[in-house]
């Protein structure tokens, strides 16, 4: 039990680490907040609010995940080096794409709540 609590603690130093350091991740979670309380004013069904729920998970934890390549490759190469930049951008686009996805879904789930909400 001693050890999950540690590492739980290490885990909570990353998250904190990330949310105090990166810009996109306070977008991000800032985002995730208002789109939560849209859910809930929207009376948004359960099912939907969990799609948001795990496409909200995979965003921030695919930009947690960017945050820890980008810091470990510029500790192995402070110097300009094309693969790595290429990891870089391939992990950046992986942000991208979930992002991405989680925008289309989004106005899937809330556009019919938002347009009946409009023509009230």
């Amino acid at each position: 039990m001693k050890k999950f609590l540690v590492s739980l603690g290490h885990a909570c130093n990353g998250i904190r680490y990330a949310v105090t350091s990166e810009r996109n991740i306070k977008i991000q979670l800032t985002a995730f907040a208002l789109v939560m309380v849209a859910a809930f004013l929207l009376h948004i069904p359960r099912f939907e609010t969990l799609v948001i729920l795990g496409m909200s998970a995979l965003v921030l934890s695919l930009e947690l995940t960017n945050t820890a390549v980008e810091r470990l490759a510029d500790k192995v190469s402070p110097e300009h080096d094309a693969q790595i930049r290429i990891v870089k951008d391939v992990i950046a686009g992986a942000v991208l794409m979930a992002s991405l996805f989680a925008i289309i879904i989004g106005i899937s789930i809330f556009a019919e709540p938002l347009i009946q909400l409009l023509e009230k």
